[in-house]
């Protein structure tokens, strides 16, 4: 009976956690418009996000996301997952701010640049802090991509 009463709490707990986290891919994230905002402290314009409904939703979710891994600054543990690699330029082109994520992690990651990683956090929207960018992956945890 007690096998039982286990087995059934593991299955609960288990299908708990495959739920809370959404798997979410660059066309969610490409769901935002910009418009021009002048910052007064950097006396420059900046592009600021207005997130649709869907985006707004996923805010302060966990959520898996699979891109290329960007070291900009390992020493300072500075990462960024993109939508694409390096090598193509992943800040300029046709790519806007919609195609990279700040991913926060506790320690320093041993990634290469570009390698395609599976990325989980908790997304954080930032809608005005120009000096991050506008989507942010906390306590994150990436697992490299074969």
């Amino acid at each position: 009976m007690k096998n039982k009463i286990l087995s059934v709490i593991l299955v609960l707990v288990c299908t708990a956690t495959l739920q809370a986290q959404k798997t979410i891919g660059w066309d969610d994230l490409a769901q935002v418009d910009f418009s021009i905002k002048f910052i007064p402290s950097f006396g420059a314009e900046f592009l600021v996000p207005n997130f649709s409904d869907h985006v707004l939703a996923l805010d302060g979710k966990e959520v898996m996301i699979v891109g290329y891994f960007i070291d900009v600054s390992p020493s300072e543990n500075a990462y960024v997952l993109s939508k694409n690699p390096m090598a193509s330029c992943f800040f300029c082109g046709t790519a806007g701010p919609e195609t990279a994520v700040e991913v926060q992690f506790d320690s320093a990651q041993s990634f290469k640049m570009d390698d395609v990683v599976a990325v989980t956090g908790r997304l954080k929207l930032n809608p005005d802090d120009v000096e991050h960018f506008n989507y942010i992956l906390t306590d994150c945890e990436a697992q490299l991509m074969k």
